[in-house]
């Protein structure tokens, strides 16, 4: 029997040999590949800022959750924890009233784990806090591999978060707002685990949830509205509103090969907002019997990779025409 040749996974002790310096090299790293560190915090993340201010201090990445619209804020680095990047965290923490908490660094100390998980203890479900360890590692004399390691989360965020939903998930919701988490629980759970369609684990327990599509202030999402419909959108919502009639604009010259493949959509300007949606309808309501939901379900599921199909391509070509 021939023996099998393998080689021996390494870890790489020295991040700075990868990237030399924090501000110049590692920020700017991770902001590019916000999806991996969303993938392993289980969230949508995209991109808003690097080097955020706040007061007379910067915090190092701002970011999204898309599927909650919440604003993540991320500081990071390059050497183990200590008390002055702790500070810093609660400082813009508290400067941007941020719901979701994330220290990036090369190494926890007990003691500063322990510091995360005593705030998650105290703060509650609105406000929660993730320490994650970068990791390089490589196989014999490959190029080195960035691994994120999760060190600590919120409390039964890896409970909840795995696989479908228990029945006290979302225990102190209103009888409503539980309804939306299980009916969007089950279709997170498809898209994720079926589709490789988002990073998302735990659904919200309101009336919609949105999806990165890997551009810019775009998002794609599923909601029920105030007219018992139930919708799939493309959703333009960039802080220049004239970027999102320009977008809506350019996809309205494709409309007709658009909606050959889609079926009739709503093209809305929303002026009030500066924003645009784009949008597929049918009558549906979270207060519709089980095997309506199962439907609507289903309907929803097949739609969004059907835009998501469709629109990606359309979306990205008018984004590098920005440029």
């Amino acid at each position: 029997m021939t023996t099998p040749k393998l080689a021996k996974i390494e870890r790489v002790p020295d991040l700075r040999g990868t990237w030399p310096n924090e501000a110049q090299h590692f920020t700017p790293w991770l902001a590019d590949n916000i999806a991996e560190l969303g993938a392993a915090l289980g969230m949508d993340l995209e991109m808003q800022q690097i080097e955020a201010p706040v007061g007379g201090y910067s915090l190092d990445i701002l970011a999204t959750d898309l599927g909650s619209s919440r604003p993540v804020i991320i500081e990071n680095q390059l050497e183990a924890t200590d008390h002055s990047h702790l500070g810093q965290l609660l400082t813009y923490a508290a400067g941007f009233d941020a719901e979701a908490v994330v220290w990036v660094t090369r190494e926890f100390r007990d003691e500063h784990r322990q510091a995360l998980d005593w705030l998650n203890q105290r703060t509650g479900e609105d406000t929660q806090f993730f320490g994650i360890a970068v990791e390089l590692w490589r196989i014999g004399d490959s190029l080195p591999a960035p691994h994120f390691n999760v060190v600590a989360t919120p409390n039964g965020w890896r409970k909840e978060s795995a696989g479908r939903l228990s029945g006290n998930i979302f225990s102190g919701a209103s009888e409503r707002a539980q309804r939306y988490g299980d009916f969007f629980q089950d279709l997170l759970d498809v898209l994720r685990e079926k589709h490789n369609f988002t990073n998302d684990r735990k659904a919200p327990t309101r009336n919609w949830v949105n999806f990165s599509l890997g551009i810019r202030a775009v998002t794609i999402g599923a909601n029920f509205t105030g007219q018992k419909e139930a919708r799939v959108e493309i959703y333009l919502n960039d802080r220049d509103g004239e970027r999102n009639f320009r977008f809506l604009d350019g996809l309205r010259l494709q409309r007709e090969e658009i909606q050959s493949q889609l079926g009739v959509l709503d093209w809305q300007p929303l002026e009030g907002k500066k924003a645009c949606r784009i949008a597929l309808t049918r009558p549906g309501s979270i207060d519709d019997d089980d095997d309506t939901l199962a439907e609507i379900q289903v309907w929803m599921v097949d739609n969004l990779l059907r835009f998501k199909d469709v629109f990606t391509p359309r979306l990205a070509e008018l984004s590098r025409q920005e440029y």
